[in-house]
């Protein structure tokens, strides 16, 4: 039994985490951390000390759906407590990504922008479909609930790094006026609204046709389940950082 804490217990992914381990016989959420103590679910919310409680509760990995300001610190918390660590937050700074490889050093680490399954075959679909059509022009969508504030998305920024790896262009974040397009470039399109769970297209286009990659997730759950999954995987590794592709694949 896995034991499990979460990190941005009482947010809209933190509870999705905790009702969906809920139903696993793998793990256990023993502990969540939020910025008010209290309980979600049954599972005890803790504000402080967060190293402390790590020990306490006797955690193996933590799961982060947070923000950056919350997720160094418990890096912190976690290579102090040698608890490993999944994290799901995005929107870090080059500084901040630089803390998370530090504290992989000492802890098992793995961070992703997105722990859907589906993903993770887009992005390698993504990857094959750039290399063939060499001189397609490439449009990248995304969108999210209205209360996402980083854009583009972190899955986003993913997939414009796959595209980057195999076709050496640009991206080019919106379009207004006179703004007529370069070989060399990327449309990046970020829409917020509503509860949108999170969608993703990548277009290809050219000679004559259109070809569309996309994913949409119907619910938090199947990012949780894919955390829940990474935390399992992860607990009782060595110290350093590892991707959900390795998950995906080990399963």
């Amino acid at each position: 039994m896995t034991r499990i804490a979460v990190n941005g217990a009482a947010g809209r992914m933190g509870q999705t985490v905790i009702e969906t381990a809920a139903d696993r016989d793998d793990l256990e959420v023993v502990v969540g951390f939020d910025v008010e103590a209290g309980e979600v679910d049954g599972v005890p919310v803790v504000a402080e000390d967060v190293a402390g409680a790590l020990t306490e509760h006797d955690v193996d990995v933590v799961v982060d759906f947070s923000i950056p300001e919350s997720t160094l610190p418990l890096a912190e918390a976690c290579v102090e407590a040698g608890v490993g660590l999944v994290v799901g937050t995005t929107g870090f700074s080059d500084a901040g990504l630089a803390d998370l490889e530090a504290a992989s050093e000492s802890v098992p680490l793995l961070k992703a922008t997105n722990f859907s399954r589906g993903i993770q075959v887009l992005q390698r679909t993504v990857r094959e479909a750039v290399r063939a059509l060499d001189d397609y022009d490439l449009e990248l969508m995304e969108s999210h609930h209205n209360g996402k504030v980083d854009a583009p998305s972190g899955t986003a920024k993913t997939l414009l790094e796959v595209v980057q790896e195999e076709r050496d262009v640009e991206p080019v974040y919106g379009r207004e006026g006179h703004a007529p397009r370069d070989d060399d470039e990327i449309g990046v399109f970020a829409r917020r609204a509503g509860d949108i769970r999170g969608e993703h297209e990548l277009i290809l286009a050219g000679n004559d046709e259109v070809l569309s990659l996309s994913h949409h997730a119907e619910d938090r759950a199947v990012f949780a389940a894919g955390a829940l999954d990474a935390a399992a995987w992860l607990s009782g590794r060595e110290a350093g950082q590892y991707e959900f592709g390795a998950v995906v694949d080990s399963t």
